[in-house]
């Protein structure tokens, strides 16, 4: 690549309005690549490379292939020419991969593609925000897992019968765990190690090396977090294909036979699941998930902490069909050749921790720097904190055994990547451990490693939520029926903010109420699609008939008790005698109003949602952008929708009942006013259509729980999502497609753990 590349780049950067943390954040690279390709210091960009940074910009016509060509490439067509997709070497260097086949015209090919291109790319950030290479990749290495803990050497190889088979030699380092992996005719694979051991490492790089060589007949690997799986309630491949809708939404889109594409991806064999975390699920579920994993013959990898594991095989029997490994520890020559290399021309700071780890072989330290996760901490506690100095480590006194030399580098951690640097957001450090201590115990409490946006209120109780999001919503229509009746009446007096409180009480206690039902039965996540009616969409019809009949329901209560209320109000004040029959014919009349339109608004809601473009690839920013986008759209389409239905309607029915004798049913005079229907219509549109957006979606969740409640009670910062974002850019947070996680459940747990201490 010559420099011309990287002027380009920031040329057609700039003239975007994007910030180089922008691009690499819309092209789902990291935000080293993009500022490395416009300096110059990284070259040789890979087509792949170019094609989402020209996507991501924008490019078409000349200007995309001028890219392309600065760049050395041109361009090519698609994937389906017998091409590797992706051509990339391991540290800077290059590899050709071996022409696939070619293959027919498919409708999962494009999608197979771009899911690949999502998922390179996304692995490739997190692994350069986590300084996997910076220096050089720590030398995870293993060796054949104990016999006890694999099937036999028959059934891996998948022999005939009386066949003579012989071992496979499945010893490696973190660069062959391509090559290891295609060693199994199975291809199952397990991978063991204790905490720390280096397994995330390990997953990450099989995904990326196994991407550099995928031709268009490969299926693409995906990494799954085994956490939130329940195989007692959810299949293998449903959950699989759910998991991939909330990363990558475009998935939702219809499938070949009326399938989503992520259902149809995974059982066309096209996903090759990296299950990661089998110790992650629930207790109690081991022996379920190991025989649910056996009822498939999916290819897959699978990650585990060695004891849960060793436990489930004991009661169920081994993954069938799968080797298995088990990742060693760090040997002193590895950290040695490591640790002085993280410190620059300072490289002797750490020989005092090298030599008492050498000569004290049984020592604490020695044992606590075995672990990947361990030595990682150390680097960045030492090498990239100024003022910190190793040799502490070797104080026996203060740290006479492993545990505690454990507390201490992760209990350091956090202080050293918020310690203060030039040009770096400051925080005060007791915040941020209150913070994120809420969070990580947040997690404990919902047995989960996904801090997803969308949850942060669920750790409250139910009815704790159902109070605030009554209280938020009462406060909004109050305020906006006072504004919406002072406009239209020419004035404010007292009747209007009584009635605005009336009305906006029975409002949010009906949405309160809304919420805790809902949220009982069907737990609120962001809504993946936009708003556009399509025909034939059955699989909706559930969610379709639960939200009309919630509206029918709530909206009934709230039409018959604001009946009610409006004419004890009149007769309080004088106005008109009062009976029950004209209780009963206020109530009736706004409760089949209420009801109706609120039943007609929430279905066509559900029913009118639509797939995203296929080839968006979820973050936590951009699903919670593209979640507010869509929400603001459906209150947009709501509160006209009722405001209209509800003076229609109320029309209606009124002159249907002044052609009653007597003026109206049960000797009751039916007056109906004109201004009255306008102003209730628009009371009601507004009304609903910020009840529905506060309790019943996502992003309204996200509105009342991180944006006001936890940050007035201390749990949170008021600006939640930089917070996040910039836990992430400091290593403390990793994004997992729209999620993020604590960078390991070791610190999560650390981190949770002093919470509750502190509490």
């Amino acid at each position: 690549m010559t420099s011309r590349f990287g002027a380009l780049l920031r040329r057609w950067r700039q003239r975007a309005g994007l910030s180089q943390d922008d691009l690499a954040d819309r092209a789902g690279l990291g935000v080293r690549t993009v500022r490395g390709l416009e300096t110059g210091r990284r070259g040789n960009p890979q087509v792949r490379t170019v094609r989402l940074l020209a996507d991501a910009l924008r490019l078409d016509g000349a200007e995309r292939a001028e890219l392309f060509t600065a760049a050395g490439h041109g361009e090519p067509a698609g994937p389906d020419e017998g091409e590797p997709v992706r051509v990339v070497g391991h540290g800077g260097g290059h590899r050709q991969a071996s022409p696939g086949p070619v293959l027919a015209a498919d409708p999962l090919v494009e999608a197979t593609d771009a899911l690949a291109s999502a998922v390179y790319a996304r692995w490739l950030r997190e692994e350069e925000q986590q300084q996997v290479h910076d220096p050089v990749p720590l030398p995870v290495g293993w060796r054949p897992a104990p016999e006890p803990l694999r099937d036999s050497w028959a059934d891996i190889r998948q022999a005939q019968p009386g066949q003579t088979v012989r071992p496979l030699d499945l010893t490696g380092r973190l660069d062959h765990i391509v090559e290891v992996y295609r060693r199994v005719p199975s291809s199952r694979l397990i991978v063991l190690g204790r905490a720390g051991s280096g397994k995330t490492i390990l997953t990450t790089r099989f995904v990326l090396d196994l991407l550099a060589t995928r031709t268009p007949a490969d299926p693409v690997p995906v990494i799954f977090g085994l956490g939130s799986w329940n195989p007692v309630r959810t299949e293998l491949r449903d959950w699989l294909a759910d998991q991939l809708v909330r990363d990558h939404p475009g998935l939702a889109a219809p499938g070949p036979g009326g399938s989503t594409l992520a259902a149809a991806l995974v059982d066309a064999h096209r996903v090759l699941p990296v299950l990661d975390g089998f110790d992650e699920v629930a207790g109690g579920l081991h022996r379920a998930a190991l025989a649910a994993l056996n009822a498939t013959t999916l290819p897959l990898l699978l990650t585990s902490r060695v004891d849960e594991y060793r436990a489930a095989v004991a009661a169920t029997g081994v993954l069938r069909a799968a080797g298995a490994v088990e990742l060693v520890d760090l040997t002193p020559a590895d950290v040695a050749d490591y640790l002085p290399r993280t410190t620059g021309h300072a490289s002797n700071a750490w020989q005092p921790v090298l030599d008492h780890a050498r000569e004290h072989p049984d020592g604490a330290l020695a044992a606590v720097l075995t672990t990947p996760l361990m030595v990682a901490l150390a680097r960045r506690i030492y090498s990239d904190t100024p003022g910190h100095d190793p040799a502490e480590l070797v104080d026996t006194e203060r740290f006479p055994d492993r545990e505690s030399v454990e507390r201490h580098l992760l209990g350091g951690f956090v202080p050293a990547v918020y310690q203060h640097r030039p040009g770096v957001r400051t925080y005060d450090i007791d915040h941020v451990r209150r913070w994120l201590g809420h969070l990580a115990d947040h997690l404990s409490r919902l047995g989960t490693h996904d801090l997803a946006w969308w949850q942060l209120g669920t750790s409250m109780r139910r009815r704790t939520r159902a109070l605030a999001v009554t209280l938020v919503v009462f406060t909004g229509v109050w305020l906006g029926d006072v504004v919406l009746e002072s406009v239209v009446l020419g004035g404010m007096t007292w009747s209007v903010v009584g009635l605005g409180a009336v009305i906006g009480a029975l409002i949010g206690v009906a949405f309160g109420l809304v919420h805790g039902h809902l949220a009982r039965v069907q737990p609120l996540e962001p809504v993946r699609f936009r708003l556009r009616l399509r025909a034939g969409a059955g699989s909706k019809w559930p969610r379709v008939r639960v939200r009309a009949r919630m509206g029918l329901l709530f909206g009934a209560l709230v039409g018959c008790s604001y009946g009610v209320l409006m004419i004890l109000a009149k007769w309080l004040v004088g106005d008109i005698p009062i009976g029950p029959a004209m209780i009963v014919v206020d109530a009736g009349v706004f409760a089949v109003v209420f009801g109706s339109g609120a039943a007609l608004a929430f279905g066509l809601i559900a029913a009118g949602e639509s797939p995203q473009d296929i080839r968006t690839a979820a973050s936590p920013a951009g699903l919670l952008a593209a979640n507010r986008r869509t929400v603001l759209a459906q209150m947009g389409l709501f509160a006209p929708l009722f405001a209209v239905f509800f003076f229609v309607i109320t029309w209606l029915i009124v002159t249907a009942l002044m052609t009653l004798p007597g003026g109206g049913p049960f000797g009751v005079v039916i007056a109906w006013p004109g201004l009255a229907g306008v102003v209730l219509g628009l009371v009601g549109g507004f009304g609903g259509g910020f009840g529905y957006l506060i309790s019943m979606t996502a992003w309204g969740q996200w509105v009342v729980f991180a944006r006001f409640w936890l940050p007035l009670t201390g749990r949170v910062p008021w600006a939640v999502h930089a917070f996040l974002d910039d836990a992430y850019r400091r290593g403390v947070l990793r994004r997992a497609g729209a999620v993020y996680q604590f960078r390991h459940a070791r610190l999560q747990d650390h981190l949770s753990e002093g919470h509750r201490a502190r509490r």
